[in-house]
């Protein structure tokens, strides 16, 4: 399997990576190259859109092409927290406990429709997100990197959804809105599904693995060294604390967000093959590691604002510096 031992080959391999999803998630390459970075940054991801997306076939596309882990978790009211985690077992025969492991035991763990569980069942995750370990019975037990929660769920104004707990929603990097194809992507899927080069399932998709968990781990090494200036680091925090002063918003980003918006834009110039951040990589990444950590106030809200709308005005308000 292919690993990074350059910033040449670090690009090649997350290049070669996109253009297999994009082979199967037709007219979305916004969406394929936000969770990658994501991936690579080695933050969790939170997907909303209307079913039929492809929200699933993404993760599932993702696990493939990586050769990693995958586990899927259909989150419904009833499902239970160890359900999520895993539990112990009593074995009467022994007189022990045993550890049945659950399906947070993965690289890739896909929470399918996380807000239509209770908040009980979503908190489970909260450990598993933030610490990358899962305590049972007292235990803990880490999990082998990479790993990484894809969230998916529905608009909340969809029947029978649970708004997410604000301290969940922080512990997503990015939280990305897909939408519907273009006409000419959708018709462009459609012939390709008819005449049989877009399998209908993923087992006859024809996607092949580009790397594994090792060349994940070593894009990530490769990110971590690309260079922050220490006025594109300005650049970041002046745009963070201005979302906390704008008077549209009640909630601004929190410095959890700023360290989360340099990351991504270190991954996002790797993409690039740039060993240096610049400053439209900042306003590429603000926009999913943001607008979930915003909360506009009632006022705003009546006016007709939108957190969309709030973002791109202080993407334009904010000087960035000359490059």
């Amino acid at each position: 399997m292919k690993t990074a031992e350059t910033l040449e080959q670090a690009t090649a391999l997350a290049a070669d990576i996109e253009a297999q999803l994009n082979r199967v998630l037709i007219g979305q390459p916004g969406v394929t190259r936000q969770v990658l970075i994501a991936l690579i940054t080695g933050g969790h991801v939170l997907i909303e859109g209307v079913p039929g997306l492809g929200k699933t076939l993404l993760a599932r596309s993702l696990a493939r092409v990586l050769k990693l882990d995958f586990q899927r978790i259909q989150f419904t009211p009833d499902l239970m927290p160890t359900d999520v985690t895993g539990h112990a077992i009593y074995d009467a025969g022994n007189a022990t406990f045993h550890i049945r492991k659950g399906p947070a035991f993965t690289n890739l763990l896909l929470a399918d429709e996380i807000n239509r569980a209770p908040a009980k069942t979503q908190a489970a995750l909260l450990e598993v997100m933030q610490e990358r370990q899962i305590t049972i019975e007292g235990e803990s037990f880490s999990l082998a990197p990479p790993f990484v929660v894809l969230a998916t769920q529905n608009p909340l104004d969809q029947e029978g959804t649970y708004p997410l707990p604000e301290a969940e929603l922080d512990r997503f990097l990015f939280k990305i809105l897909i939408d519907y194809p273009e006409q000419e992507d959708e018709a462009r899927m459609l012939r390709m599904v008819l005449d049989g080069t877009l399998a209908d399932s993923l087992d006859d998709a024809g996607l092949s693995a580009v790397t594994d968990s090792a060349g994940v781990l070593s894009l990530s090494r490769w990110a971590e060294q690309v260079l922050l200036d220490d006025a594109i680091l300005d650049y970041l925090l002046r745009l963070a604390r201005a979302t906390r002063d704008h008077p549209a918003l009640v909630q601004g980003a929190s410095p959890r967000a700023s360290i989360a918006l340099a990351r991504a834009a270190k991954s996002y110039a790797l993409l690039d093959g740039r060993d240096f951040v610049i400053p439209d990589d900042i306003k590429a990444v603000a926009p999913p590691v943001l607008r979930h950590r915003l909360r506009l106030g009632v006022d705003a809200e009546l006016e007709g604002q939108t957190v969309e709308t709030v973002l791109t005005h202080l993407l334009e308000q904010v000087e960035a510096p000359r490059q």
